[in-house]
């Protein structure tokens, strides 16, 4: 079955009938982020970065809808922030949770929406220069390893401002402490990783301000890999062309004469000894 046979049937699969008998569409978790489908993991986390801001609970003490509302937040994003999960929702469009379905799912997208609307990236620069290092930071970390059972790959789908690259070295050292202290619990999922980061050199600057520095390098080679594909295409496309008007004219292609035979064997003969020097 192809890609696009599946994605249709999943898309019928997603249509239900309302109490009227229409026919009504479930609410994607793309819709309820606000991204698109086809948005890459940097921009779904981006958009879970402005909502996270605006609901963190530090941000909002005492408010309980916005706590419910970063929970529903956690539970979007630790399915479109994990590849593999992400891969499985786009060819099922199945989620085993009643929060992020039918009316409820209506009233979190409108509900983003709105909040989605009031962030800026300044307001992101300011709470990520906020975040990184303070205590809240450590909170969410301490959470997010019981919530994963010590899985790290699945922690930084969910882990705001943070980059593996950058913070792993750093979030082992909480964690570990965390451990010894009787907070935390380890596990072979834990020590597995944290095994792996013991053995990378740390980074010199690990509370640096991330930076957007990798996005144009990715533009730029995609544009590469792009331009040789084209080039190649070209060139395909002409040697096509070239042995299909051959092979159409070939009865009035007059035959080479004995000379211009006699150089094409020379020229073959001094490629091929020319090739075993090499070897």
């Amino acid at each position: 079955v192809s890609s696009s046979a599946e994605e249709e049937e999943v898309a019928a699969d997603n249509e239900v009938q309302g109490d009227d008998g229409a026919t009504g569409k479930v609410k994607s978790l793309y819709e309820i982020l606000g991204v698109e489908r086809i948005a890459s993991q940097q921009e779904i986390k981006k958009a879970y970065y402005k909502l996270a801001l605006r609901l963190h609970p530090d941000k909002n003490p005492g408010d309980e809808e916005a706590k419910e509302k970063f929970q529903l937040l956690q539970k979007v994003i630790s399915i479109l922030g994990d590849e593999e999960k992400r891969a499985l929702y786009d060819q099922t469009g199945f989620v085993d949770d009643d929060d992020l379905v039918g009316n409820a799912a209506d009233n979190l997208q409108e509900f983003f929406r709105a909040v989605y609307r009031r962030v800026t990236e300044a307001d992101i620069e300011e709470f990520e220069a906020n975040y990184r290092g303070s205590e809240s930071e450590k909170k969410d970390l301490k959470d997010l390893y019981k919530k994963f059972k010590g899985n790290m790959n699945r922690l930084f789908c969910s882990m705001l401002c943070s980059e593996p690259k950058l913070d792993s070295h750093r979030f082992k050292d909480i964690i570990d402490q965390a451990i010894d202290e009787g907070e935390l619990k380890s596990n072979k999922a834990y020590q597995k990783w944290a095994k792996l980061i013991s053995e990378m050199k740390p980074p010199t600057e690990p509370l640096a301000r991330r930076t957007n520095s990798k996005e144009k390098p990715d533009a730029d080679l995609l544009a590469i890999i792009s331009q040789r594909r084209s080039q190649r295409k070209e060139q395909m496309n002409s040697l096509l062309s070239s042995i299909i008007q051959k092979c159409n004219g070939n009865e009035e292609d007059p035959e080479p004469s004995e000379e211009e035979f006699q150089r094409a064997r020379q020229r073959l003969e001094s490629s091929k000894q020319g090739r075993k020097r090499k070897h």
